[in-house]
C-alpha cells in the first residue's frame, strides 16, 4: 500500500468525490437561469419565485462545492509528513469557509428572496418605493456572499496545489493547471465584489471555473491512478 494511503480513506471514496463535485458544479452552473438585467433587483426576485430551475441549480452548486471539498480535504488529510500538514489544515479551513458563505448565499436566494417576492405582490404603491430599497439591500448581501464564496474557493485550490506538490502528489503541469483556474475564480470574486453580478465578473469567473472543473477530473483521475498502481 503507498504510504499516503490510510485505512478508511481509500483513493476511490476522494475521487469520487471530487468528480461528482466537478459534475454537479458544471450541472448547477448550465442550468443557471440569466436575467435580462443582472442589476435589477426585483426583476430578479421575480424571476426566482417564478421559475424552480434556480433552487435546483443553487442546491446543484451548493452540493458540487460540498463534494470537491470534502475529496481535497481526503486527499490532503493522506498528507502525514510534519510541514505538509499545516498546509493541509490551511486548505480544509479556507475551503470550510468558502462552503459557509457558499450556503450563507443560499439561505439568501432561498429565504430572504422568496420573502421579498411575497412582501411585493402584497404592498400597495406607498410602501413599493422602501420595498425596493430593501430589495437592493438583500441584492448587495447576495453579492457579498457570492464574492467571499469566490474568493475563498479560489485561495483554497491555491493552498491545495502549494500543499500537494510539495507533496509530490500532483506534477507540475496539474498544479499550472490549477493555479490558472483559481487565479481566475479569485478575479471573477473581486470582480463580482467590485460590479455585482456584471457581464465582467461573469466574464471573469467563468473561464477560471471551467478551468478548475477540469483540474479536479484530472487530480481526481490521478490522485486514483497513483493509489491503485501503489496498493
Amino acid at each position: 500500500m503507498s504510504r499516503d494511503a490510510k485505512p478508511g480513506n481509500p483513493a476511490s471514496v476522494s475521487s469520487a468525490l471530487l468528480i461528482a463535485g466537478a459534475v454537479l458544479l458544471f450541472v448547477g452552473t448550465s442550468l443557471h437561469p440569466m436575467h435580462e438585467d443582472p442589476n435589477d433587483a426585483l426583476a430578479a426576485f421575480g424571476e426566482y419565485a417564478a421559475d424552480p430551475t434556480w433552487l435546483f441549480s443553487h442546491m446543484a452548486q451548493l452540493a458540487g462545492v460540498l463534494s470537491m471539498v470534502a475529496g481535497l480535504a481526503l486527499i490532503l488529510g493522506r498528507l502525514s509528513d510534519g510541514p505538509l500538514r499545516g498546509w493541509a489544515l490551511l486548505t480544509i479551513l479556507f475551503g470550510a469557509a468558502s462552503l459557509a458563505a457558499a450556503a450563507a448565499l443560499q439561505a439568501v436566494d432561498g429565504i430572504a428572496l422568496k420573502a421579498m417576492v411575497n412582501a411585493w405582490a402584497m404592498a400597495d404603491a406607498a410602501t413599493k418605493p422602501s420595498l425596493f430599497s430593501a430589495a437592493f439591500a438583500v441584492r448587495q448581501i447576495e453579492v457579498g456572499f457570492a464574492a467571499i464564496s469566490a474568493m475563498l474557493l479560489g485561495l483554497t485550490v491555491l493552498l491545495a496545489n502549494v500543499a500537494l506538490h510539495r507533496a509530490r502528489r500532483c506534477p507540475l503541469w496539474l498544479s499550472l493547471l490549477g493555479g490558472a483556474g483559481a487565479v481566475g475564480v479569485l478575479v471573477g470574486g473581486f470582480a463580482t465584489a467590485a460590479t455585482g453580478f456584471s457581464g465582467i465578473a461573469m466574464a471573469a469567473n467563468m473561464p477560471g471555473s471551467m478551468v478548475l472543473l477540469v483540474w479536479v477530473v484530472l487530480l481526481a483521475a490521478i490522485d486514483f491512478r497513483r493509489n491503485r498502481v501503489a496498493t
